[in-house]
C-alpha cells in the first residue's frame, strides 16, 4: 500500500477555514434567538400594583370612591369653579372638622371648623362686601372689628352656609368626585412617583386613581375646565385646635349686615 504524501489529505472548501469558531457561532444565535423572543413579549402594565387596571371603569370609581369614604382625612388643594366664582383650595379635612385657607379673584381668608363651630379669618374689605338682605353691607366700622380675627360664624347667617360646605369633607368629595356620563378608564400616569389609572366620564372630567396600595383618588379633572384639584396626605392626622379667646369675635346670630 502506498503511503499518502504529507499534505495530500482532504482539503477545506474554498473560502471556508478551520478555525474551531463553530461553537461560538452556535453560542451566538442562540442568545440571539432568546433576545428575539424576548422582544416579542409585552410588558404588564399591572405587573406591581393593585391591580385597579385590570378592572371596568365603574368598578375603579366605586372603590376609589369607597377608599376616599373610609379615609378619617385628606388633603385639598386646586382650583374650583362655582357659582360663578374661582375658588382655590387649601384645605386639610377631618370627619370631625377642618382647616384652610380659600382664595377668590376678590379676597383670601382662612377657614376652621371644629364640630359645629366655624370660624372665618378675613381682612376688612371681605367683610365690608357681605350683604344680607335689606340690611346691605356691613358699615366700615363693623368690618374693622372683623379684619384679622377668627370670626365665630352663626349657623343660620349667609356666610356660613355658602363656606361651611367647603370644610365638610363628605360633602365636599361626593360633589368633587362625582362622574356623570359613560365612565372609561386606561389612561395611565404618574402624580408625584405614584402610579395611576384615569377614569373619564363626559366633557373631559375624570379622577386619577392610584395603582399602588389603597385605590385613592389622587387627582380630580371637573368636567368644562372648572378646575382640578389634587387630593393627597389620605389618612394623616389634622391637628384641629380652636383660636386663642382673644383671637375670636362672636357676633351672636348675626355677622353680615349686623351694623355693630
Amino acid at each position: 500500500m502506498s503511503a499518502i504524501p504529507p499534505g495530500s489529505g482532504p482539503r477545506p472548501l474554498p473560502g471556508t477555514r478551520r478555525t474551531g469558531r463553530a461553537p461560538l457561532v452556535g453560542v451566538a444565535c442562540a442568545a440571539l434567538a432568546v433576545a428575539l423572543t424576548g422582544c416579542g413579549e409585552k410588558e404588564d402594565p399591572d405587573a406591581g400594583t393593585n391591580g385597579m387596571g385590570k378592572l371596568p371603569a365603574a368598578k375603579i370609581e366605586a372603590k376609589a370612591r369607597a377608599a376616599a369614604d373610609r379615609a378619617e382625612t385628606v388633603h385639598l388643594s386646586g382650583n374650583v369653579v362655582g357659582q360663578g366664582r374661582t375658588y382655590k383650595l387649601d384645605m386639610s379635612l377631618a370627619k370631625d372638622g377642618a382647616k384652610g385657607e380659600l382664595t377668590t379673584k376678590a379676597a383670601a381668608f382662612q377657614l376652621l371648623r371644629i364640630g359645629d363651630a366655624l370660624y372665618l379669618k378675613a381682612d376688612a374689605d371681605f367683610w365690608t362686601g357681605e350683604k344680607s338682605g335689606k340690611s346691605g353691607a356691613l358699615d366700615q366700622g363693623a368690618a374693622n372689628k372683623l379684619g384679622g380675627k377668627y370670626v365665630k360664624v352663626p349657623a343660620k347667617d349667609p356666610v356660613y352656609q355658602r363656606f361651611s360646605g367647603f370644610t365638610d369633607k363628605d360633602t365636599l368629595l361626593a360633589g368633587l368626585l362625582g362622574l356623570h356620563g359613560k365612565l372609561t378608564a386606561g389612561d395611565r400616569g404618574d402624580l408625584d412617583g405614584v402610579r395611576t389609572i384615569r377614569v373619564s366620564a363626559g366633557a373631559g372630567s375624570g379622577v386619577d386613581v392610584s395603582l399602588e396600595g389603597t385605590p385613592y383618588p389622587l387627582r380630580l379633572h371637573r368636567a368644562g375646565d372648572a378646575g382640578v384639584v389634587k387630593m393627597d396626605q389620605w389618612g394623616k392626622p389634622v391637628d384641629l385646635k380652636a383660636p386663642d379667646k382673644d383671637q375670636v369675635v362672636d357676633y351672636g346670630t348675626q355677622i353680615s349686615g349686623s351694623g355693630r
